[in-house]
């Protein structure tokens, strides 16, 4: 079904088109498409990917499922029965900690499993893919409907200035606005210490997911269907009526709602009747470890010197899905996270495609997508987290002399932070010859 883009929304309408909701549907069939290049569009990409690689299989995904149900399962048993025996004290809280590690490993790999089943990439069954989403992810402490609702818009509007979901920087004066700081005294503000760069990361990384949920930070300001709202958690994942959700969502969202209230209600039990400290041990502590590899893998995906933003007179859903970055988490991100941080671009081209899928689909495009294609897997994800953190702060454009319809916004930071060797001379070149077409 194509869309009239003439008539798509434009800054703070307010009015996203209401057949964002069927996730059956490509968003190049509800925003400009763009194209890479005058040949290849998505249609000649998927085209050059195997058939097969676009078809769920019940057996494949449940039994992944299985899998990460008994490896999480074994690590509960493991540190409920065995861990509290170990002497001395410090050994046994050792034991904890990396009990909490590895078992924040295993919450991924679920969690991820529920990404899927929210892209209706689970299995051909609908039913089945909300019913185990639902499940895994009230059982994680994510709003699935809710989280789904607005992750479905950040594929759509992935790298838009004014409608992403996911990251949104700020332009210069915004960050500088936020610092309390005059901009034209830039050259004044020095380097945070390595010891307050790492507090700030570990506090976003700790709180930030649960931050999200309840306040939708980081979104654009015209990711929001309706106004946004001035009364408390308004703007959250957790109000049917909300500024986040249309009206015929209302029920999926308090839905949402219930599954959590269920799981915190099982947690209480549960703590009356083993002791809190025990549920802290046993579920809390990797959870934070869950919320950290969830901004952790999200910010790492969207965010690295040499990937752009755009606004929304000059995004297509082509540029803005090859403006992210492939990483690689070793043998962790490979089995335990299963491959979403290392074949994110294709995840982006084409959300409904199975994960175990997505390496043979990545090796099929990359001759089509050339330098556009971009992949940053030599570095262990810390000096990648620390780059992207104390070097991409603000955006400012390449040219802000030209319309933004025809020019491109990059990261940029304080003088302090050292330039990083990625160039951007390829993503210039492409985005300039880009070829927009559609949108008035």
């Amino acid at each position: 079904m194509a869309i009239d883009h003439a008539s798509h929304p434009t800054e703070l309408d307010y009015a996203s088109h209401p057949m964002e909701t069927d996730y059956a549907i490509h968003p190049t069939e509800l925003v400009t498409p763009g194209q890479i290049n005058r040949d290849v569009g998505i249609k000649e990409l998927r085209e050059a990917i195997p058939p097969h690689c676009f078809k769920q299989s019940y057996l494949t995904s449940l039994s992944y499922l299985l899998g990460d149900l008994v490896l999480a399962g074994t690590i509960t048993g493991i540190g409920f029965v065995f861990i509290p025996q170990i002497e001395p004290t410090l050994l046994r809280n050792v034991a904890w900690a990396a009990y909490g590690f590895v078992q924040g490993l295993a919450f991924v790999g679920l969690w991820m499993l529920g990404h899927e089943c929210g892209h209706g990439a689970f299995s051909p069954s609908n039913g089945l893919n909300n019913t185990v989403g639902f499940i895994l992810h009230s059982l994680l402490l994510t709003p699935y409907f809710s989280w789904r609702s607005t992750h479905r818009r950040h594929h759509i509007y992935a790298n838009n200035l004014l409608k992403d979901h996911n990251y949104v920087p700020p332009l210069h004066e915004q960050y500088m606005s936020r610092l309390l700081f005059k901009s034209e005294r830039l050259e004044e503000l020095t380097e945070d210490s390595p010891l307050v760069t790492v507090l700030r990361l570990t506090l976003r990384h700790a709180l930030g997911f649960p931050r999200y949920l309840c306040t939708n930070i980081s979104a654009g300001e015209g990711s929001f269907p309706n106004p946004k709202s001035t009364v408390p958690f308004g703007n959250s994942h957790f109000a049917p009526t909300g500024s986040l959700f249309r009206s015929e969502e209302a029920r999926f969202i308090a839905l949402s709602d219930l599954g959590l209230a269920l799981m915190i209600a099982a947690l209480w039990f549960a703590s009356s009747k083993l002791g809190f400290s025990t549920v802290a041990l046993l579920y809390v502590q990797p959870y934070v470890w869950l919320n950290h590899w969830i901004i952790c893998i999200t910010f790492l995906h969207h965010t690295h010197p040499s990937l752009p933003k755009f606004e929304d007179e000059a995004w297509t859903f082509m540029k803005g899905a090859m403006a992210t970055v492939d990483r690689d988490f070793g043998w962790v991100g490979k089995y335990l996270f299963h491959g979403i941080i290392e074949f994110h671009v294709v995840h982006h081209l084409f959300p409904r495609m199975p994960f175990y899928h997505a390496e043979e689909a990545t090796k099929a495009i990359i001759p089509l997508l050339g330098s556009t294609y971009h992949a940053d897997k030599q570095r262990a994800y810390l000096p990648g987290l620390w780059e992207a953190f104390t070097k991409c702060e603000w955006v400012e454009p390449d040219n802000a002399a030209v319309q933004p319809k025809d020019r491109t916004m990059w990261y940029r930071s304080r003088p302090s932070a050292p330039k990083t060797s990625v160039g951007t001379k390829g993503w210039t070149a492409w985005t300039s010859s880009l070829i927009i077409g559609g949108k008035d």
